[in-house]
């Protein structure tokens, strides 16, 4: 029985596509060392480059989107609060 090459293709792609989420929460720890925000519903969430992490503080509501990549999750984009309280 002969399998398309596009059929295989396709399966492994969706086999290994990344999961993508949104989440919000309060900020309960900033690690700068392993680059990791932990929210206040325990799970951890890995940047993927150095930011200003002076400007993040636990107790700050924050939105991330991140995708689930190799068992962790990774940020790709994340939204603070406005500073004009």
């Amino acid at each position: 029985m002969r399998i398309p090459i596009g059929a295989v293709a396709a399966m492994l792609l969706i086999s290994t596509a990344a999961f993508a989420g949104q989440t919000e929460g309060l900020i309960k720890e900033v690690d700068k060392d392993t680059l990791t925000l932990t929210l206040d519903d325990g799970k951890s969430y890995k940047l993927k480059a150095e930011p200003d992490l002076d400007a993040l503080k636990p107790g700050m509501d924050i939105v991330i989107a991140y995708d689930e990549t190799n068992g962790e999750n990774v940020i790709t984009d994340m939204q603070l609060p406005d500073s004009t309280e």
